[in-house]
């Protein structure tokens, strides 16, 4: 029932979106803020990116009381719809002059055109591919037989992590702040309470090390959801096509 709306914002998982998936539901929430309703500054988006918080359907409930709307979390259906819709007004006020004069017959013609940019490459030129070569040297991506789908993961890669709002997010220092060693139970006693506390700093440092390690995972398989989001893929088989 969302397919239209995820089509028009040019979701890269709209043929295949599920409302009961509740990771691809909460990576939605998350790109649908990044990326088309911009309500929060980036710096204030920090809970509804961290999609793996147990904590995160209360960030989530707040977010829609920020922006007004007029459904409860627990009515997702009804949530998402008006999100997208609130997505796609605001994709329309920002390209006015873009879509003003849209008629029938121009969106048809467009669908049949396709309107992705990568699609008019000749990727059988010598300097296409030698180009793309070079990129993924130099962003340190896989090498694959299809250079117009290595393109692409270079061009995922670049909106992820190469776009400015990314780079002064990855830029920002994190804050500091004091913690209470004795609030934090260690589950056994060295008999030395020196050997104590700094087993508490190690387990701390260790918590924080596994909580950047799953970020890392997660903006993984987001990165990898995308490419293989392309209905040419056929990622069973681990080769384009048939």
């Amino acid at each position: 029932m969302f397919r239209r709306k995820l089509s028009a914002l040019e979701y890269h998982n709209s043929g295949v979106f599920d409302c009961k998936d509740e990771v691809g539901f909460r990576n939605l929430i998350v790109w649908l803020e990044d990326q088309k309703i911009r309500h929060y500054k980036i710096e204030e988006r920090g809970n509804l990116r961290n999609v793996q918080n147990n904590e995160w359907p209360v960030h989530f409930e707040k977010y829609l009381a920020d922006v007004n709307c007029p459904f409860k979390a627990q009515e997702r259906q009804e949530n998402l719809d008006w999100l997208l819709g609130l997505a796609v007004r605001l994709e329309y006020a920002d390209n006015v002059d873009k879509y003003k004069n849209c008629t029938a017959d121009n969106v048809k013609n467009d669908a049949t055109k396709g309107t992705d940019p990568l699609i008019n490459l000749d990727v059988n030129n010598p300097d296409f591919k030698a180009g793309v070569m070079a990129l993924a040297n130099l962003l340190q991506i896989q090498r694959h037989d299809d250079y117009l789908m290595m393109l692409k993961a270079i061009r995922i890669l670049v909106q992820e992590r190469l776009s400015p709002e990314a780079i002064a997010n990855a830029n920002r220092a994190k804050e500091g702040f004091t913690v209470s060693l004795e609030k934090h139970l260690l589950g056994f006693d060295t008999g030395d309470a020196t050997l104590n506390e700094a087993a508490r700093v190690l387990r701390l440092l260790h918590i924080e090390e596994l909580r950047d390690l799953q970020t890392r995972i997660n903006e993984a398989i987001v990165a990898v959801q995308s490419i293989i989001a392309d209905p040419k893929t056929d990622h069973r088989l681990g080769k384009v096509g048939r």
